[in-house]
């Protein structure tokens, strides 16, 4: 914490599991955005008339606008109130949905697709941010891991939410989105006590940039995100397609497999919060779920195996690099140059997580069509090890030269 910063003398009452679970709750709604998007594309492209590489753009803008403003946002949740942050966060994709919902052209589509992801990334770096500032220490691990499954769980429901689509067609579906968020907001600023701060002094914000994007810990593990982003994201962002053209699957079957898929990453998520609580070391955490994780990804890519066969691969694929950002996310606080800027930090990664979103899929399209599934399984293990030579010497350096117990330099 930075600006404003909680008094020793009046330190805040550490939260409990129903804090992280309404913390959560923010990220998960938050995530319905994300998945709504590819649910509905075909839909929005019949209605509106729009080119499959225009209608494209409604998921592109989310990665894109990430990838752009990850560290200012992150800088700003070092700044103000976290609270009043994914409170903030919450209200912009509200709006963005219900600007989205009363579009009739795709202009304004598009700018509510950007209004939505500022305010995503508000609260995908704010609630960690909380978390970190507001939990016990001795529950921190599970706390963040907890965290981490609201994306799979996001996704996952909003997919199965799949016959509401049908009901309500693609705008009424925007505009309840719309309503539960700021449903959520409000529940969030009543269930959530405001903490007392103290105002501490206040660097520049410019300062504060050099200072978070000089120092070697924050570009680690924006480069290990973007690597680890960019390998699941080749994989989930084709599976759909892979199952129906290879097994002509119809596409509600192979939307499920996907579903079932990203639900195990959110077990992998937990498992890897259990580990480090247990006293696992992250690096071992980390390389074991890359490592392991490129095994299963030849097995969904490259191996001529049935449909059933593939779907388990891709179900262990996920579960495996579940453990990844738990890890990422947990050392966030030792990876931060100084503790006013561990959200800066936190805002880097996920910079280099939107980042790989756009670069993988990309490239894992362009090298299937000139080279085959298999030289894209090649990259991502290629990828993986790369990831894991990086974080072996910032993990060393990290963890084994600060005394225990301490995350960040004061």
């Amino acid at each position: 914490m930075s600006a404003t910063q909680y008094s020793q003398s009046n330190p805040p009452r550490e939260a409990g599991w129903s804090t992280v679970f309404i913390i959560a709750g923010a990220g998960v709604v938050s995530a319905f955005q994300v998945g709504k998007a590819p649910m509905a594309l075909g839909t929005v492209q019949l209605d509106l008339g729009l080119s499959l590489v225009v209608v494209s753009w409604l998921i592109s803008a989310f990665a894109i606008v990430g990838a752009i403003v990850g560290a200012p946002v992150g800088l700003a949740a070092d700044r103000i109130d976290t609270k009043r942050m994914v409170v903030g966060g919450l209200a912009l994709q509200a709006l963005g949905a219900g600007l989205g919902g009363a579009s009739t052209g795709v202009e304004l589509l598009m700018l509510s697709r950007v209004i939505e992801g500022l305010g995503f990334m508000a609260v995908f770096v704010a609630g960690p941010t909380m978390i970190f500032a507001i939990v016990a220490r001795r529950v921190q691990h599970r706390a963040i891991a907890v965290w981490a499954t609201v994306m799979p769980v996001g996704m996952t429901v909003v997919m199965l939410a799949a016959p509401l689509l049908t009901l309500l067609e693609w705008r009424g579906f925007w505009l309840l989105n719309s309503a539960i968020l700021f449903a959520y907001a409000v529940f969030f600023v009543f269930a959530i006590p405001t903490q007392k701060v103290a105002t501490a002094s206040v660097q520049r914000i410019g300062s504060q940039l050099k200072q978070a994007l000089i120092a070697p810990g924050p570009w680690a593990l924006s480069t290990i995100f973007a690597a680890f982003s960019a390998t699941f994201f080749v994989v989930f962002g084709f599976l759909p397609s892979l199952l129906t053209e290879r097994f002509d699957l119809g596409p509600e079957l192979a939307s499920t497999v996907s579903a079932i898929a990203i639900a195990a990453s959110g077990v992998g998520n937990l498992v890897a919060g259990f580990l480090l609580a247990s006293g696992r070391k992250p690096f071992h955490v980390l390389a074991t779920g890359f490592l392991v994780m490129t095994l299963f990804g030849f097995g969904v890519l490259a191996a001529d195996l049935s449909w059933i066969a593939i779907a388990v691969f891709a179900v262990l694929f996920a579960f495996m690099a579940g453990l990844i950002p738990v890890v990422l996310m947990d050392s966030v606080p030792r990876f931060a140059p100084r503790r006013e800027l561990v959200g800066a930090t936190l805002g880097l990664a996920m910079q280099g997580n939107n980042i790989g979103m756009l670069v993988g899929p990309a490239a894992g399209g362009a090298l299937a069509a000139s080279l085959g599934w298999t030289s894209v399984a090649v990259a991502l293990a290629l990828v993986s090890v790369a990831a894991v030579l990086l974080a072996r010497p910032s993990f060393r350096t990290t963890y084994e030269r600060q005394p225990a117990g301490e995350s960040v330099q004061p």
